[in-house]
C-alpha cells in the first residue's frame, strides 16, 4: 500500500496507516526564540487509515470527531475546506537571494510562521555573506529547520540542502506562543487533494490544521490567531 495523505473534501486528512504520528517540538531559548526541533510525544500506530482533524473544531484533536460536519461561527456554517493552493510550485511568490556561496529559494506563500529564520542573523542576511563560514553554516541550518519548506538553500554546484527525515506527520508545538501549531510532513510523503489531483511531492511541508487558512491546503500562519489552537496537543 502506497503512503500517502488525502484530503477529504471539506472533511479531515485520511492518513495511511503506515505514516507514524508525533509531536514536534519547537525548542527555545530564554527569549522565545526558535532554536531548534525535538520530537515530543509519540501516538500509536495504526492498521487502518486515521483521520486527522482540518477543521480546528475537532474536541479530539489531531484526530478528527466529525466537528466539520456541524454548523459553528456567527454564520452557522459547516467546514469549508476549498483547496486553492496551486499544486505546483507557485513561482509568482517566489524570490531568488544570491549570495557569494549560497543561493536562497524564497516560496513565501508556503511561510508557517515557525520563526527559525529570525534566530542570530537573519537567513536572507545570511545567505548574502555566505562566504564566511559561520554565516553560510548559518543559513544552511535556518533553511534546513524550515519545516513548510518555504526556505532553500543552494550551492554554487547545485547541490540542494535538505534535512534527512523518515516519514512522519509531525504536530507542531509552538512552545513560545503555547498554540499548536500546522501538521509538519516530513520526507516526501504524497498528498492528494480532495480531487483525485497529487500535490508537488516536497521534502518537508506544513498543512493546515486549524481550519482557517486562506493558501489551504497549506498553512498560511492563521494559527496564531485561531482561538481552535490555544494550548499544545496533549
Amino acid at each position: 500500500m502506497t503512503k500517502k495523505i488525502k484530503i477529504i473534501k471539506n472533511g479531515p486528512y485520511e492518513v495511511s496507516p503506515e505514516i507514524p504520528l508525533v509531536q514536534s517540538v519547537i525548542v527555545v531559548d530564554n527569549d522565545g526564540t526558535s532554536m531548534s526541533w525535538k520530537t515530543g510525544k509519540k501516538y500509536p500506530d495504526q492498521t487502518e487509515p486515521y483521520y486527522l482533524c482540518r477543521c480546528g473544531r475537532s474536541d479530539n484533536k489531531p484526530y478528527c470527531d466529525g466537528a466539520h460536519e456541524k454548523p459553528a461561527g456567527l454564520m452557522k456554517k459547516t467546514f469549508d475546506g476549498t483547496e486553492v493552493a496551486t499544486h505546483e510550485s507557485d513561482e509568482k511568490n517566489t524570490r531568488i537571494y544570491e549570495g557569494p556561496e549560497l543561493t536562497l529559494i524564497d516560496e513565501e506563500s508556503l511561510c508557517a510562521s515557525l520563526r527559525f529564520c529570525d534566530r542570530g542573523p537573519r537567513i536572507w542576511d545570511a545567505v548574502l555573506h555566505s562566504d564566511r563560514d559561520y554565516l553560510k553554516q548559518m543559513a544552511i541550518e535556518e533553511s534546513c529547520d524550515c519545516a513548510s519548506g518555504r526556505l532553500t538553500v543552494v550551492d554554487k554546484e547545485g547541490n540542494v540542502y535538505e534535512p534527512k527525515s523518515d516519514q512522519e506527520i509531525g504536530l507542531v508545538q509552538d512552545t513560545a506562543l503555547q498554540i499548536k501549531g500546522p501538521l509538519w510532513v516530513k520526507g516526501g510523503i504524497p498528498v492528494e487533494g480532495a480531487d483525485g489531483k497529487q500535490y508537488k511531492i516536497r521534502n518537508r511541508m506544513t498543512l493546515c490544521r486549524c481550519g482557517e487558512s486562506k493558501n489551504m491546503p497549506f498553512c498560511d500562519t492563521s494559527h496564531r490567531r485561531s482561538k481552535n489552537m490555544y494550548g499544545l496537543d496533549k
